[in-house]
């Protein structure tokens, strides 16, 4: 009777158990990040939005480790002392919806890799530099709006792009995703 074996009923339960905790860990990595990007501070005390965050990964329960790791890259470094970049990568989506991809890693070929990856598994295409940006422009928080915004009514085009924004969203080097079409999550 194959399946009925104690530890492949703990493996299985482990592994869906991890892998919910590694979705909550990376959502909070994410936020610490950010905050200390934004609050250009790595100290509790004098950001209130890392304070925040923090708190949510005591919570949590998320590793010393990983918290000391989401920092440093929030600086700008990792512990090796490799410095991290942020690279904006563009892209169209299914229906030619313009994207771009905003990442902050210390290792551009494997976020290119993970990018162009989650674009061609949903119809999409990542583009070369300046072919969707001319769609977009900076904001005042740092941000990019679309200037010139479409509308999409295939309906799996939309689940597509949908499925495309929840891939991306599982890479840890990505922070944000700016497209020209609004979408519901």
């Amino acid at each position: 009777m194959s399946g009925h074996s104690k530890w492949n009923n703990i493996k299985n339960k482990k592994g869906v158990a991890d892998a919910k905790k590694g979705k909550i860990f990376s959502s909070i990595s994410k936020l610490i990040r950010i905050a200390v990007r934004e609050g250009k501070s790595d100290d509790p005390k004098f950001n209130p939005s890392l304070r925040v965050a923090l708190e949510k990964a005591r919570t949590a329960n998320m590793p010393k480790v990983n918290i000391q790791r989401a920092i440093e890259r929030g600086l700008g470094k990792t512990a090796s002392g490799i410095s991290i970049q942020e690279i904006d990568y563009e892209g169209f989506g299914a229906g030619g919806v313009p994207v771009i991809v905003v990442a902050m890693t210390d290792n551009p070929n494997r976020t290119a890799a993970e990018i162009k990856f989650a674009f061609s598994r949903n119809e999409g295409s990542l583009g070369s530099p300046g072919s969707a940006m001319y769609m977009f422009k900076r904001s005042n928080d740092g941000g990019y709006e679309c200037t010139m915004p479409m509308e999409l009514d295939d309906k799996e085009a939309v689940n597509s792009i949908r499925s495309m924004v929840e891939k991306l969203r599982e890479s840890e080097d990505v922070e944000d995703i700016y497209m020209a079409v609004e979408i519901e999550e």
